[in-house]
């Protein structure tokens, strides 16, 4: 049997929000929070994974009023606005499932609950197995033998799910799911502000909905003096407030009749514009989904990326050459020495770093010399490295430090390292890779001339 996936977007989304946060909270140079994007993809592609869907749709709610917020004015007042750090996240997932390929459905007027209660039935009595994915559990009323409602849970940055299908919430309530509409007629529902029976909690509304059925049987039962098992102030305040019971029935109400156009068919899982993908991905820095997804494979087939030999002449000089001599000439006249250490691991125990020099590269305007006779090489630039009036600019520099002193060489005028300038703009990255800085950055792939001169 085909399955439909529906996803309540602005659910997932905080959920992921507040699932990645503190010295996690993921974010671009630019300052542009990462972590409910990240979050929320993450949790997709495990359920995607999972659950192998043939249609897939996500539901947003609009910020215009819907028809609950007109027939009562307190719905959700007591909801505090989006963190700014979430709002302006909801952009640009929308832009990522658009890329994707994903539908994506908000209609002004209705909330994203309603949207996916008229899509997951519509699913059904179309004899597709529907699975809801939302933090939401006012979506159990939707429940059947044939809706799931999938809640999930994320906890440093692991994503756990748990299933709610009409046996479990037989199992969990002791009513059917559509009963639940009426439980939270006496209950009401705090988050949403929904006023309720004041003083029925949800035993009491759970046990009264067991007896009676339905709200409307209850009063009809009270009316008629029948409803005997109902005494005291519990009794006097579901008379006194049937009005309240009535509308928090109404508001809580998921709407199974929404006028939505696209059809389930329309809704088929298609191929990503994994182009459009890459370049969101790489602009987020979601190194992790890049690799996961081989996206860099579509990179490489269209030639996107800059070639290093397009950038630059690369001049591989004999260190006896005149080359060598104008080079450093050049470096002394710029006074600048633009460098890297190719280093290689070593067991010597005398080195504190464990790591020894295996060739050196120096860019003069450009031009890139790649010189791997490092030891005679070392000698000719030991005056440049020692020199306060030439400044240096490299990467991993405090490391590059240590190696020369075991060299004899005490280098000064440290200027300026890539890997710290990478860690200001970007502090909660992990690593700092040059190959990766590269790639991010200038859009250089370096990867494949670094391996080739390693195997030289």
């Amino acid at each position: 049997m085909s399955r439909l996936l529906v996803i309540d977007g602005n659910s997932i989304m905080n959920r992921a929000f507040y699932g990645i946060m503190g010295s996690k909270m993921l974010m671009t140079e630019n300052g542009t929070y990462t972590n409910a994007v990240y979050g929320f993809l993450a949790i997709l592609f495990k359920i995607e994974e999972d659950l192998k869907p043939d249609y897939i749709a996500v539901a947003f709610d609009l910020k215009a009023p819907t028809a609950r917020h007109k027939m009562y004015e307190g719905y959700k007042a007591n909801r505090h606005g989006m963190p700014n750090e979430l709002a302006q996240q909801m952009p640009i997932i929308k832009e990522i499932l658009k890329d994707m390929n994903i539908t994506i459905i908000e209609k002004e007027g209705y909330e994203a609950d309603d949207i996916l209660g008229t899509l997951s039935k519509r699913g059904e009595k179309e004899g597709t197995d529907v699975t809801i994915l939302t933090g939401d559990r006012d979506a159990f009323q939707l429940a059947s033998d044939h809706i799931i409602i999938r809640i999930p849970r994320t906890k440093a940055g692991k994503t756990e799910v748990e299933d709610f299908g009409r046996e479990k919430i037989l199992e969990v309530y002791g009513i059917e799911p559509e009963k639940l509409i009426e439980v939270k007629g006496l209950q009401g529902d705090t988050s949403d502000n929904i006023p309720g029976v004041p003083g029925v909690g949800e035993k009491t509304a759970l046990s009264i909905v067991k007896e009676y059925g339905s709200i409307e049987n209850l009063y009809k039962e009270l009316e008629e003096e029948r409803a005997t098992s109902i005494k005291g102030k519990t009794r006097e305040k579901i008379i006194e407030n049937k009005e309240l019971a009535f509308l928090s029935k109404e508001l809580g109400t998921i709407n199974i009749n929404v006028p939505i156009e696209e059809s389930i068919q329309s809704l088929e899982k298609k191929e990503w514009n994994k182009e459009a993908v890459l370049e969101k991905f790489k602009e987020l820095k979601f190194n992790r989904y890049i690799e996961r997804f081989n996206l860099n494979d579509i990179q490489n087939t269209n030639n996107t990326n800059k070639q290093i030999e397009e950038l630059f002449e690369i001049v591989e000089p004999d260190i006896k050459s005149e080359q060598i001599e104008e080079l450093i000439n050049n470096i002394k006249e710029n006074k600048e020495l633009i460098y890297y250490l190719e280093k290689v691991s070593t067991s010597n125990a005398q080195n504190i770093i464990k790591k020894e020099i295996a060739s050196i590269s120096i860019i003069i305007e450009n031009k890139v010399y790649y010189i791997n006779n490092i030891l005679p090489m070392l000698e000719k630039l030991k005056e440049i490295f020692e020199s306060a009036e030439i400044r240096k600019v490299s990467y991993k520099i405090k490391e590059d430090y240590v190696i020369l002193k075991e060299h004899e060489i005490t280098m000064k005028n440290l200027n300026f390292d890539v890997e710290i300038a990478a860690y200001l703009l970007n502090p909660t990255a992990n690593k700092y890779v040059i190959e990766n800085l590269a790639n991010d950055y200038l859009e250089l792939d370096i990867n494949e001339y670094i391996e080739n001169k390693r195997s030289k």
